[in-house]
């Protein structure tokens, strides 16, 4: 998730090769996208199930169903690079009772696009100050002005909507463009917050020759407790001539391993026109087939190869009777 890569760059005084992690870099279970990428040669899968419940006060309907939320991303050709394909399909019952009462069934694609996302600005690349100082816990853990300058990355794709589609405004079809201004800050402790402005389906008119666009801002906040748990917070605005809302979400992941993560999350609005409720829990599963470019005097050029390095004994090693905030009695890099 969002967050692990921030408890790598962080808390842990580790190597990073890239953008690629140790560990999942996953968007569940928020809807936002992180700056950062998988990886290259990174395959990874995100999806969930959900149950949603809507009721319209005014036009007194309701709307009772589930789908599923998914997305595949890929990092291709370089550490910044990633392409993805993502959108929702939902099923539900919509049932109208007044004048008089009736329901039908319904399902389709709520949304379904295909991009692609590239860094192009990382404050913690070439960022000495960031390194760990291997003698002084207190310089570890002082706050670090440059955190606080996003990293900044955009995506470009576009949306594929199909006729008559419930979900969407009326008259809309075919493909549409897509873009997002994404900026991500890795703060201490675990803490993670991202930013997302989307514009979608640009320069589409629906039946009524009116702007069939929207436009979201979503803004996700991240903690992780542990090398296993996050929680999070995140808000998502919706202005549309179709659609207009503001989402809450709350909810939590955790990791079972470095490939494959958990989540779980609730949704909710503040109003009654309609009213949203909807839980969801997914997983996320990456395949790792990552090699990092060979470096003069490595011993390994992979990221497996380069973990196990680091893990081993030889790498470094600490006297028993080292102490907080002193010097290492002993400190070997391996040549």
């Amino acid at each position: 998730m969002k967050t692990y890569l921030a408890l790598i760059i962080c808390t842990i005084p580790v190597f990073v090769f890239g953008q690629y992690t140790e560990v999942i870099n996953s968007n569940r279970p928020g809807v936002s996208q992180s700056a950062y990428s998988v990886g290259v040669n990174v395959i990874q899968l995100e999806a969930g199930p959900y149950y949603i419940k809507e009721e319209h006060a005014l036009y007194d309907y309701d709307v009772k169903g589930g789908g599923v939320d998914f997305a595949v991303r890929y990092g291709l050709l370089w550490e910044p690079l990633e392409i993805m394909v993502d959108g929702t399909f939902q099923a539900d019952t919509y049932t109208k009772y007044t004048p008089t009462e009736y329901d039908y069934s319904r399902s389709n694609f709520k949304n379904l696009s295909v991009g692609a996302k590239y860094l192009i600005y990382d404050p913690n690349k070439n960022a000495g100050e960031d390194k760990p100082n291997l003698y002084n816990w207190k310089a570890n853990h002082k706050i670090k002005w440059s955190r606080f300058i996003p990293a900044v990355s955009i995506y470009a794709g576009a949306n594929y909507d199909t006729e008559l589609n419930a979900y969407t405004p009326l008259g809309i079809e075919g493909f549409s463009p897509k873009v997002v201004l994404i900026t991500q800050q890795n703060f201490a402790s675990g803490w993670v917050f991202v930013m997302n402005l989307a514009k979608s389906r640009i320069g589409l008119k629906d039946s009524n020759d009116l702007d069939a666009s929207d436009f979201q801002y979503i803004f996700t906040l991240t903690h992780g407790f542990s090398e296993k748990w996050v929680a999070f917070g995140e808000y998502q605005g919706i202005k549309s001539n179709f659609y207009a809302d503001d989402l809450f979400r709350l909810g939590g992941a955790y990791l079972l391993n470095k490939n494959l993560q958990l989540d779980t999350a609730v949704t909710f609005n503040v109003k009654d026109t309609p009213t949203v409720l909807s839980f969801n829990f997914g997983a996320s599963y990456r395949m790792d087939l990552h090699k990092d470019k060979e470096v003069e005097g490595s011993k390994g050029t992979s990221a497996k190869e380069e973990a196990e390095r680091r893990d081993s004994n030889d790498y470094y090693k600490f006297g028993e009777d080292e102490k907080e905030g002193s010097a290492p009695t002993e400190y070997k890099m391996n040549d």
